[in-house]
């Protein structure tokens, strides 16, 4: 049997994944001191304002045994209503720098006033969620804030205020959750981008973001939103996926581990492929891991998602112009300076443009083991969609040169999919051989086989190796990762 690859130092068994967070629960009347702490928060003389007639209204008709949605809809109301009130009590200009434990106590002791002054009675349940949502919308990012803290969930996708969709275990659902209409779902949108300096509007309709938490957000609103506004966020993973874990998950098997561990290790240059959502970023964390710890590793992205794993890496992101079209910082600047901080190696976030050129002539100068990833859908696809960007680039080189140059540049493409019931798996590892003529020559080393469907759609098959010996294996010895023939045979590889 092959030896199997070396796990990092400290890799911990995979956790289950924590449950979604509870709805914060009810508070009686602030304790004294809780109150002390809290006043500054809340102004010092109110204006008074009548019971608006909707709202007292609503709460007359709507009753629990209206069904869920009537039940729904009233709390909606109401919390416009009270979302209104608690600007007219709360010193705005305090609220940033309060305890948030503090402000959920003076929000619940304001929506109790505000409620009995309106005459409505709540039960429990109702009041939590009254509560808990009043809390979002003054701190958080309203009806977004609850899939945010949900674990399960890796993207949220926002058409229009009243469809919103989620991701979990990679398939999509609809979720029950809904803004009031486009204006509120606007305010969200712009207390975002307001954070980090960016506006959105109708002479620049869509924004790209990075949440505190991390999380990737991309904004477009109307007119060229048609049906309202569009919003899609990548939520940030903050736990630290390492090779073990994804061999656990089933995206990819031991051996294929102890042959990129030797890929990795022996300064391959290395593209990982794959179309959104494939666990692209994901798998490039992960090989990370192989890096030695003495590197000086260099990453450059557009908005910042890499987690690698040694203690010496120098984090760039890329900037856009600002309100008056200047101050643009773009990946290829990043990866230009970046060849003057000495760095070991360079990994590129997502090559999608001009920078492609940049990043091969470092693969190509000393910059061994170097890494990047590109939406394609299989090898060959990714060997074109460089060639197609070093042409959009608008660097006129002959067809071979170009080609030339990405042979020379890259050594291995590992290609990342995410199949139709949801799971991820690595689908291929291809070598880069050469040329052939004008061709560039590719051997596929592993690659997973599909063999059926179960009932439920979960579909069936297996890793395997393809028989071919790896083109890098010499190299492999010399460094000191002797594999065994045996990863490279099917019957008993893969």
């Amino acid at each position: 049997m092959f030896q199997r690859y070396k796990k990092p130092a400290g890799a911990k068994p995979v956790a289950a994944r924590p449950a979604p967070a509870e709805a914060p629960t009810d508070e009686p009347a602030a304790e004294p001191a809780a109150a002390a702490a809290a006043a500054p928060m809340r102004r010092t003389a109110a204006p008074e304002r009548p019971p608006r007639g909707r709202s007292a209204k609503v709460a007359a008709e709507a009753t629990p045994e209206d069904g869920r949605l009537k039940r729904r809809e009233r709390i909606e109301h109401l919390k416009t209503e009270m979302h209104h009130r608690l600007l007219d009590n709360l010193n705005l200009g305090a609220i940033e720098k309060a305890d948030p434990a503090a402000l959920r106590a003076e929000i619940v002791a304001i929506t109790s006033d505000e409620l009995a002054e309106m005459g409505v009675i709540l039960g429990k349940e109702d009041r939590q969620t009254l509560n808990a949502e009043l809390f979002d919308e003054v701190m958080g990012l309203g009806p977004l804030e609850p899939l945010l803290k949900d674990e399960t969930v890796n993207d949220i996708l926002v058409n229009g205020p009243h469809n919103i969709f989620i991701e979990r275990a990679g398939k999509l659902e609809k979720s029950e959750i809904r803004f009031k209409d486009e204006r509120h779902l606007l305010r969200i949108i712009d207390k975002i981008v307001s954070a980090v300096g960016r506006r959105v509007d109708e002479s620049n309709p869509y924004v790209d973001a990075r949440l505190k938490d991390g999380s990737r957000f991309n904004a477009m609103v109307p007119p060229v939103a048609v049906d309202g506004s569009l919003v899609s966020i990548r939520k940030f993973k903050k736990e630290k996926l390492g090779v073990d874990d994804l061999v656990t998950f089933g995206a990819f098997t031991e051996a294929m581990a102890a042959y990129l561990q030797a890929a990795v290790a022996c300064r391959l240059n290395v593209v990982v492929s794959g179309g959104t959502g494939s666990g692209k970023t994901t798998t490039l964390n992960a090989l990370s891991s192989f890096i030695g710890r003495k590197e000086r590793v260099l990453t450059i992205e557009d908005t910042a998602e890499l987690q690698l794993q040694q203690d010496h890496v120098g984090r760039m992101e890329s900037r856009p112009p600002n309100v008056e079209g200047k101050g643009a910082v773009t990946q290829r600047d990043c990866l230009k300076n970046a060849l003057r901080m000495r760095p070991d190696r360079i990994i590129v976030g997502e090559t999608r443009g001009e920078e492609v050129i940049d990043m091969l002539q470092a693969m190509n100068t000393g910059h061994d083991g170097s890494m990047t990833t590109i939406h394609a859908n299989n090898a060959r696809d990714a060997v074109s969609r460089l060639e197609n960007m070093i042409a959009m680039a608008g660097i006129e080189m002959p067809l071979k040169a170009t080609r030339n140059q990405i042979a020379s540049a890259v050594n291995l493409i590992v290609q990342a999919s995410r199949l139709q019931d949801g799971s991820r798996r690595m689908t291929s590892i291809t070598e880069v051989t050469g040329m052939e003529g004008e061709v560039i020559t590719l051997q596929e080393v592993f690659r997973y086989e599909r063999t059926g469907l179960e009932t439920d759609g979960t579909i069936i098959g297996h890793f395997t190796a393809t028989g071919v010996r790896s083109h890098y294996a010499d190299r492999f010895k010399a460094w000191g990762y002797d594999l065994p023939s045996s990863i490279y045979d099917p019957t008993t590889g893969g």
